[in-house]
């Protein structure tokens, strides 16, 4: 992979975003070499969770190339499947059949606070630059980014954010739960990975976990009655699995 590096060690697989350059900003390319090692995780059993990370950049949004050429005919074919593309990149982790967390330093904006926003848990730095930044271009937020901040945050920090362009550090962003904790730049990395490793412990386990959290945690939530349905067929097969024969 040019742009993309992946790693898997004791269950935890590392997607590292490798275009330092650029700050991380995600090219067509960068995009489905994501999606290709999103894949590559979710395909190995023995993988409990995966960390996120951009190194000292995290992500500064798509490149402006994509974004230009969108807006030059944004129903021309291979322009609107470019932009897509780069949507993918984050749908695929916000979906993946593995607890995935974000380790933040730097900043992630627009489509990079996109991916942030889509993985499961986020452990930043206490000196990262979370802001949406379509405003600061005069373009309108994309990729489902209002949906995002709302979900993770709520309404009142997603209209700041979303309609009044705020930019928010690693240390705001755990106040407002945005992010699980801060950390000084050298020890987010290390930092995420320790909570990974808690879920790797157990991959099979971490994966129906997950497929439970995400149900019972999706918009609008769950009556408690239907959470409890949703949780007993799992326990069932944990309990199974633990004190059966």
């Amino acid at each position: 992979m040019g742009e993309v590096r992946y790693d898997a060690t004791e269950g935890v697989a590392t997607i590292t975003l490798a275009a330092p350059e650029r700050r991380n900003a995600l090219s067509v390319e960068m995009s489905r070499e994501l999606i290709d090692a999103a894949r590559t995780a979710e395909s190995d059993a023995d993988v409990g969770a995966v960390v996120i990370t951009g190194g000292a950049h995290f992500c500064a949004g798509a490149v402006r190339s994509v974004l230009a050429e969108t807006g030059k005919d944004p129903v021309e074919d291979t322009a609107y499947r470019d932009l897509e593309t780069v949507y993918s990149a984050f749908t695929t982790i916000g979906t993946l059949d593995v607890p995935t967390i974000a380790a933040v330093r730097g900043a992630a904006v627009g489509a990079g606070l996109n991916l942030a926003l889509s993985t499961d848990l986020r452990v930043v730095s206490r000196s990262a630059r979370l802001l949406p930044g379509f405003a600061q271009i005069g373009i309108h937020p994309g990729g489902g980014h209002l949906h995002l901040l709302h979900r993770v945050a709520g309404r009142e920090a997603a209209a700041a954010m979303g309609l009044f362009g705020e930019e928010v550090d690693g240390t705001r962003a755990v106040d407002l739960g945005i992010a699980w904790s801060a950390h000084e730049d050298p020890d987010v990395e290390g930092a995420a990975r320790a909570v990974a490793a808690r879920a790797a412990v157990d991959p099979d386990l971490a994966r129906r976990v997950l497929r439970s959290f995400r149900r019972e945690t999706a918009p609008g939530g769950l009556a408690w009655d239907s959470a409890v349905e949703v949780e007993h067929s799992p326990q069932m097969w944990s309990l199974r699995r633990k004190h059966g024969a």
